[in-house]
């Protein structure tokens, strides 16, 4: 479904309906630690969510003029700081914007990303691909943050950290699929370092080399991802549950990609939610 809007000029822009987003944004972002989280800060973050999923959705699968779109979106955004905007999602990131004091610039700097997207599908260096991370991942953490009423600029690095490191987990898992659709994040410097072939991403197996440079990704992602770890001991409450969980998540996937023998093609190395609550409880336990 879509939801015409019609402050547009020219033809009418539809962006994707909120019933479309919200379950999706839900299935993909809630961790098993979000079950302690009040219903008032689920609905929040769901807001958050579900602008990331939209926003990401226009960027990578909307058909016609995405760029087009996504200056709809940028506007509707405006309208939530600045007016009232149409987009019955909208209507739900102004009330947790009011409700939690949100600055406007992290949702610029998604639609950002997503622009990105149309004119970039590779990246040459381990530096440009943080950079794309610092507008396509770590706006949703710092947002996370209003939400908890915890972002402090100190907290914030933190959970920047901890977003990119989220974020090139999720790359790592998904190298074949990416592949298809056109985008190799693995930096063009990586691929020289350990001798792989872009076709190789597409194989059907793994070759050594493949594996190699797949374990120098998670164990970068990995470091990256601690460094960021120290956020849960920064943080009280129904905030630490979910910083824990994030974190979590994250570890209990890049351990499942190394028992995979970092295989990341012939399946999606996934942990399991057995695993992935344990990963939390610990976490939570320890502050970091």
């Amino acid at each position: 479904m879509t939801a015409t809007i019609g402050r547009t000029t020219g033809a009418e822009a539809r962006l994707p309906d909120e019933s479309a987003i919200l379950p999706l944004a839900a299935r993909e972002n809630f961790s098993v630690a979000s079950l302690l989280l009040g219903r008032d800060t689920r609905d929040h973050l769901l807001a958050v969510y579900g602008f990331a999923r939209l926003v990401d959705q226009l960027g990578d699968e909307a058909p016609g003029d995405r760029l087009a779109l996504l200056d709809v979106l940028e506007r509707e955004v405006g309208c939530v700081f600045d007016g009232e905007p149409e987009h019955p999602l909208l209507q739900r990131i102004a009330r947790t914007a009011r409700a939690c004091r949100f600055p406007r610039e992290p949702f610029l700097r998604l639609i950002e990303a997503n622009r990105r997207d149309q004119t970039t599908s590779r990246y040459a260096t381990y530096e440009e691909l943080l950079a794309y991370c610092d507008l396509s991942a770590n706006p949703v953490g710092e947002l996370v943050l209003h939400v908890f009423d915890a972002a402090t600029a100190d907290r914030i690095v933190l959970s920047d950290n901890v977003c990119s490191a989220l974020q090139l987990v999720e790359h790592w898992q998904d190298i074949g699929e990416d592949f298809t659709r056109g985008r190799v994040y693995i930096p063009a410097e990586d691929l020289e370092r350990f001798g792989v072939r872009t076709t190789e991403l597409a194989a059907p197996t793994p070759t050594p080399g493949f594996r190699r440079l797949v374990e120098f990704e998670v164990d970068r992602a990995r470091r990256l991802l601690e460094e960021g770890a120290p956020l849960i001991r920064r943080l009280r409450g129904r905030a630490r549950i979910a910083v824990a969980g994030y974190v979590a998540g994250g570890r209990a996937a890049l351990d499942a990609i190394a028992a995979a023998d970092f295989d990341v093609l012939g399946a999606t190395p996934r942990a399991s939610r057995p695993q992935r609550l344990r990963a939390t409880l610990h976490a939570y336990a320890a502050g970091q």
